[in-house]
């Protein structure tokens, strides 16, 4: 099993000014993840899964905390000694593609944690051989259309029955440097008030 990758453990500032601790995932943070998503609204949880999820199995959470870091990559996000973010990839076997996803709980949306988790993820991601992020949502969440949009990578969408597939190349161009470091300066300008728009409602 690869060894625990401490070194990508980090901590971000928020679009309020406040300080979050990112981490990878741990096969013991199944109670708090039991928590976490205990919390979430039911549409937050729909989002997510596309489908009614009240609870997570055993099964389930053994897969979600035990990953390998390298295929399958997990952070999650802690706030005031409790998990707040989570987020995710997951490499589609035999390529070079792999599913994204990530979820905020409600009450920490809106400041802009969807979007470092994804910066994060990226960068292990391109650093372990993936190229490009797919994901599916639900045609209802503009925003989180909107993080993927305004991430700086070259984005492509498709819209079936209401369910929007998303691909995108992670590779760390212009384009995308350029976006990442105009959010960067603009967190470092000061904190932005928590309604203000800054792009999902799981971000």
């Amino acid at each position: 099993m690869t060894e625990y990758p401490s070194e990508l453990a980090s901590d971000i500032k928020t679009l309020d000014g406040t300080t979050v601790h990112v981490r990878p995932i741990r096969p013991d943070d199944m109670t708090a993840l039991t928590t976490f998503h205990h919390h979430l609204s039911s549409q937050s949880v729909y989002r997510r899964f596309l489908y009614v999820h009240p609870t997570l199995s055993a099964v389930e959470l053994e897969r979600f905390t035990a990953v390998d870091y390298v295929d399958r990559m997990a952070l999650v996000a802690e706030g005031n000694g409790e998990l707040i973010a989570v987020g995710r990839y997951e490499r589609i076997p035999g390529t070079t593609q792999a599913e994204v996803a990530f979820v905020v709980a409600d009450h920490h949306q809106h400041r802009g944690i969807g979007m470092s988790l994804l910066e994060q993820l990226a960068d292990v991601g391109w650093h372990n051989g993936i190229t490009h992020f797919v994901a599916q949502t639900l045609a209802e969440n503009r925003q989180m259309l909107g993080v993927f949009r305004d991430s700086g990578f070259p984005v492509s969408t498709s819209d079936e029955h209401g369910t929007v597939s998303v691909e995108f190349p992670i590779e760390p161009d212009a384009s995308y440097r350029s976006a990442r470091s105009k959010r960067h300066e603009r967190t470092e300008r000061g904190p932005v008030p928590i309604n203000a728009p800054c792009g999902t409602s799981t971000g």
